[in-house]
């Protein structure tokens, strides 16, 4: 991850959600006025996912609010959008996804050094009602040993 990365959005559900086991970078196709948009932080990756569909990489349920002062040329902002991805990449994925339980998530999506909008898209596995609860549990007693070390260190 380069220091130059401005994040416009992150997907904090989908670790919640599946068990990420790769992640891929992927370039998306965009108009101007949606790029402007996302320059202002107006997106939503909630519900997102991708598909491959015709050896092509599409992303699905990503809300880019219209651009404030745009006009005619905003386009709709629940579109489907275009992944720019490798050939290979693109293949290694369909035989993935075909699997049983697999799907492509958005995890975030940044402008990269050069400002362009980049999205990293996580092969991922969903969780069963168990595996929530001992998320959240571990999230618990991590945040419960860090309020005991910060009460410990502030009585010394």
């Amino acid at each position: 991850m380069a220091s130059e990365e401005k994040l416009i959005a992150k997907n904090k559900q989908a670790f919640f959600e599946y068990f990420i086991d790769e992640t891929f970078e992927a370039g998306v196709v965009l108009t101007g006025t949606e790029v402007k948009s996302l320059r202002e932080n107006r997106t939503s990756l909630r519900d997102a996912f991708a598909t491959i569909r015709k050896s092509e990489a599409w992303l699905h349920n990503v809300h880019i609010a219209a651009y404030s002062h745009g006009n005619r040329s905003n386009v709709d902002p629940d579109r489907t959008r275009k992944l720019l991805m490798h050939k290979r990449e693109i293949r290694y994925l369909i035989g993935k996804t075909k699997e049983k339980g697999f799907t492509l998530v958005p995890l975030k999506m940044y402008f990269d050094a050069n400002g362009r909008v980049k999205i990293e898209l996580g092969l991922g596995r969903g969780k069963k009602l168990h595996d929530k609860r001992q998320t959240l549990a571990e999230r618990d007693h991590k945040r419960d040993v860090e309020r005991a070390l910060r009460e410990r260190q502030k009585g010394v």
